[in-house]
């Protein structure tokens, strides 16, 4: 193995790929010290070029695959490398499920460092591809060109692009014409409204020079059949808005719930933003096990419809609620779990940060005839408190399924304060899962940990864990 200057950094042949790290990054050893490279596999030998060091690793690109791994497979998405999105397409699925079962027990071990049962197998999902009910995609007036198109010389048209944001760059969007992570007529009506704002010279939203009118849409499905559109826009014009939301009605009877936004701000965030109902509804409905779900636009609902299930039945069953418990359920979001456990139980209370979602659950309690449910919407670390718990009932079993930040240290206080004989964490990033489950340490042990895969071609994990009052 050598290595040659080119510029700033250096070049290395030759690495060979030893293993997955986390964040889903493969890596290599030069002289001792650890060499992150994406979208390699182990076995793989390549020659990288360094864009990144440290005092204690570097990270590189691929520029030349010396030899291709006997693990590998091939990528099924023509856009894979340049997208951020599915960066382990090529991995076999059954190879994708030991790293992310590997994943787990390093986070809870190297962090947490706590005293744990072993880990039950990891359940794989029903569906590797098209399992996303929802998807963001961005505009940009000026199209982020593959690393094919730059190597072949040719002119490259530039029409501004529809797609996601290129890794690491809040500036730059991919323009995808087909995405395999969302089924139904995604792909379709992503294209249409490319095409026809592209003939009607409507303008894309440029983040750098906060110019620009189209900024961005979502397309959400459910296992309905329900289709919801949102566009957002960045200032108002009503005969552009119209024109352009008439055609989206006339060429997809399948939406079921079209909306639209007009964001003015300087970031894409629209949680904030008033969401204005165009036609149709503004939700779609989910179902599961005979209840029904309804979900809002701004509503935070599991993106895999299918893995939500097998979560949510994990975590009842876990929680394993008797007929005169008290539940709490906190991020809560639209009271899916609290209305999915609710009656085995005497009362579920949820908490959730968003008023919308929390008037969904209300909704959502309603359209299922439960009625030992109550929902608060705030920021959980000043609704949840002693005056609270007095007023509620002092919980038997708390349900915590926290944003990727975790739990805040308030929170995890006043569980501590409420001590109640069981908890159960759902969590969709295990390194602050560890964190939080080493505060919880001194007071709880863990009885259970059951790693899900909602997210397969990514290196995202979700996992449950149940612990009990030493």
């Amino acid at each position: 193995m050598t290595t040659r200057k080119k510029n700033k950094y250096p070049q290395i042949e030759g690495l060979e790929i030893i293993d997955i790290a986390a964040e889903g990054k493969s890596l290599g050893k030069f002289d001792d010290q650890v060499v992150f490279v994406p979208y390699t596999v182990p076995g793989d030998i390549v020659d990288i070029q360094i864009n990144n060091k440290r005092r204690r690793f570097m990270e590189g690109y691929v520029i030349n695959y010396v030899k291709y791994s006997d693990l590998r497979v091939e990528p099924f998405c023509d856009y894979y490398g340049n997208c951020g999105g599915c960066k382990w397409q090529n991995l076999p699925y059954e190879l994708q499920l030991q790293y992310k079962q590997k994943q787990v027990f390093d986070q809870l071990s190297r962090i947490g460092k706590m005293e744990m049962p072993e880990i039950s197998p990891i359940i794989g999902s029903v569906k590797t591809s098209f399992y996303r009910n929802k998807l963001d995609f961005g505009f940009s007036p000026k199209r982020w060109a593959t690393h094919e198109e730059i190597a072949s010389g040719d002119p490259i048209e530039n029409n501004g692009a529809l797609g996601f944001h290129v890794s690491g760059a809040f500036d730059k969007i991919l323009d995808i014409n087909m995405c395999h992570l969302q089924g139904g007529p995604s792909n379709e009506i992503r294209n249409e409204i490319r095409r026809y704002t592209v003939e009607n010279n409507y303008t894309y939203y440029d983040p750098r020079s906060h110019e620009g009118y189209m900024r961005n849409i979502v397309v959400r499905t459910s296992s309905t059949g329900d289709v919801m559109v949102i566009v957002i826009f960045g200032y108002e014009d009503v005969e552009m808005r119209t024109a352009l939301l008439d055609n989206l009605k006339e060429k997809f009877p399948a939406i079921t719930s079209l909306i639209y936004m007009i964001n003015e701000k300087l970031n894409d965030s629209y949680s904030d933003q008033e969401a204005i109902l165009y036609s149709g509804v503004d939700y779609i409905m989910e179902s599961m096990e005979g209840l029904q779900f309804k979900v809002g636009p701004k509503s935070f609902y599991q993106t895999n419809s299918e893995g939500a299930y097998e979560l949510y039945k994990i975590t009842r069953a876990a929680a394993n609620p008797q007929k005169e418990d008290i539940v709490y359920d906190l991020y809560t979001g639209t009271g899916t779990i609290a209305n999915f456990i609710a009656r085995g139980c005497k009362k579920v209370v949820g908490i959730e940060y968003v008023p919308e979602a929390i008037e969904d659950a209300k909704v959502n309690s309603q359209l299922n005839s439960i009625d030992n449910t109550v929902f608060y919407a705030g920021d959980m670390k000043k609704v949840l408190n002693r005056r609270f718990i007095e007023e509620n009932g002092q919980p038997d079993i708390i349900i915590l399924d926290p944003p990727r930040a975790g739990v805040d240290v308030d929170v995890i206080d006043t569980i501590l304060n409420a001590a109640p004989p069981k908890i159960v964490y759902v969590s969709c990033n295990p390194a602050t899962q560890a964190r939080d489950l080493a505060l919880l340490d001194a007071m709880y042990k863990i009885e259970m940990i059951q790693p899900v895969d909602m997210f397969p071609q990514t290196h995202h994990v979700e996992n449950v864990v149940s612990l009990v009052k030493r």
